[in-house]
């Protein structure tokens, strides 16, 4: 068993950090971009829906911290910072371990949705009206799309740690 699933087994254990739950963190996490932004960026509006545009909310996220934002920044932000670090290290070291304490039982699958749910209001309804826009950006199409792109990003990034957490252990 990998530190991180025996630890996460155990309720609010934390993984051990490790060269293995370093490569769960950024294999997981760009999967998981990788699946939000063809899904915001591509598959969203082929099917005639909204068009998802992360870049330029970490952008605006970083001019009202009078950063650099430029669209190089925007681009590390979302894809390093946020999508390969930020996000997966929520996953396994608060969400995951929190979630398994407060709803035992719960399937890793579902428990992953929710936090998907958890990112997105995190992302659109703190740090879209942080960066200046409404307020879950009006509940405009864009809202629900973000909520899908979310929840997937979530399900597919724990998806693929849990079956590389699955191939170590099978060692």
């Amino acid at each position: 068993m990998t530190d991180a699933t025996a630890n996460a087994s155990r309720g609010l254990s934390l993984p051990t950090l490790s060269v293995n739950t370093l490569m769960l963190i950024l294999l997981g996490g760009a999967a998981g971009t990788l699946a939000f932004d063809i899904f915001g960026r591509a598959i969203s509006p082929i099917l005639g829906f909204a068009s998802l545009a992360p870049v330029g909310l970490a952008r605006a996220f970083l001019g009202t911290l009078d950063l650099p934002n430029s669209a190089a920044y925007g681009h590390l932000m979302h894809l390093f910072l946020v999508g390969a670090l930020a996000y997966p290290i929520g996953w396994l070291f608060a969400a995951r371990p929190v979630l398994s304490r407060i709803l035992p039982g719960l399937h890793w699958f579902a428990m992953s949705a929710l936090y998907g749910v958890g990112l997105w209001v995190f992302a659109i309804g703190g740090i879209a009206t942080f960066a200046g826009n409404p307020p879950f950006l009006n509940f405009t199409g864009i809202t629900w799309v973000a909520l899908v792109g979310h929840v997937l990003y979530a399900i597919v990034a724990a998806t693929t740690m849990t079956y590389l957490e699955r191939l170590q252990n099978a060692r």
